[in-house]
């Protein structure tokens, strides 16, 4: 019998706290969803002032990382490769999201869920969630 890797809420709420201790380094402001693998929120946190749309783009951004275990940032070049259909439907998906902020989370090999950050620009949204995912002890090695 195999145990499924599953994320805790402990390690959850660490991811959300490091990606806005990030924001704090960077003076952004941001919101910052974790979702485990059939996209439920674990863990929220807004930060003070950040924009109220980012509420929902930060659980769309975890969201889409955890059900296709890739980036959010790594969509546009993805789609690249793919028909015109794909290239023009998928992003008109709800949920979608293919600009920067969402990472994946992978225990064992496996995808166990996502991070979503939305607030600052692209950049500094993945960069914080990259700094979440170190300091939960997350990080895809």
């Amino acid at each position: 019998m195999t145990c499924t890797p599953r994320l805790s809420w402990e390690a959850a709420h660490r991811a959300v706290e490091g990606a806005v201790r990030k924001a704090i380094d960077l003076g952004a402001r941001v919101n910052v969803t974790v979702v485990d693998i059939g996209g439920n929120p674990l863990s929220f946190l807004r930060m003070p002032g950040a924009p109220l749309h980012s509420i929902s783009i930060s659980e769309d951004k975890a969201y889409t990382a955890a059900s296709f275990g890739l980036a959010t940032s790594q969509w546009a070049a993805e789609l690249q490769a793919q028909s015109d259909a794909l290239r023009q439907g998928l992003p008109l998906r709800p949920r979608f999201v293919m600009f920067g902020g969402g990472v994946p989370i992978r225990l064992a090999d496996e995808v166990v869920g996502g991070i979503g950050v939305s607030g600052a620009s692209e950049v500094q949204d993945e960069a914080c969630a990259n700094a979440g995912l170190a300091a939960a002890g997350l990080l895809d090695k």
